[in-house]
């Protein structure tokens, strides 16, 4: 995480000019308590480059965990002139994460999450996809931009008998997912 706010400040400092670069936060994440941060700076007038973290490092109550950090970095192209109106993205995305003990019932694009109540799962993921997305200009410092992302996911996991503790089930299992890799209203910061 310190490697990641050292690079996010090195790509700040290296634009000059205004509207060069802005800073984030995905209120959806803010909403389920994962700290997150995005920047994203202009490459030319129809292309930016986005870099986003996000990072959830607690245990709830009677030891449910949601824990993760992942990173999504993603290339944009702008319709109109960068940093405003519609763009098209195309994302990387990586992370780790620690789940269990979660009352879900119900299965998602071939994922069964209800799982989650009876086991913990510990692992990894590398994906890809393309998004879509619009951002407003509300003053000249502020913006909101809404987008949503599709693609794919492999994950590599290891499952554990029960969400407490529990003995070591299957050891590095994959698992491969198609559908929704990105869902963002964000607010922005424009220096």
């Amino acid at each position: 995480m310190k490697r990641l706010l050292i690079a996010l400040l090195f790509m700040m400092g290296s634009s000059v000019y205004a509207q060069e670069w802005m800073l984030k936060t995905n209120l959806f994440y803010d909403a389920t308590t994962t700290m997150n941060l995005g920047f994203e700076t202009r490459l030319s007038p129809k292309w930016t480059l986005d870099v986003s973290a996000n990072w959830n490092p607690w245990s709830f109550s009677d030891n449910r965990k949601w824990k993760q950090l992942s990173f999504q970095p993603e290339a944009r192209y702008w319709f109109c002139e960068s940093f405003n109106g519609h763009f098209l993205g195309a994302h990387l995305l990586g992370g780790i994460y620690n789940m269990g003990n979660w009352n879900t019932d119900f299965t998602f694009l071939g994922t069964d999450f209800g799982q989650l109540q009876d086991y913990r799962f510990e692992g990894w993921m590398l994906g890809a996809g393309i998004a879509y997305g619009y951002q407003w200009l509300l003053s000249k410092h502020w913006s909101v931009e809404a987008e949503i992302g599709i693609g794919y996911v492999y994950s590599r996991y290891d499952k554990y008998e029960c969400p407490h503790c529990g003995d070591l089930l299957e050891e590095n299992k994959p698992h491969n997912y198609f559908g929704p890799t990105k869902a963002a209203i964000n607010l922005i910061y424009v220096f």
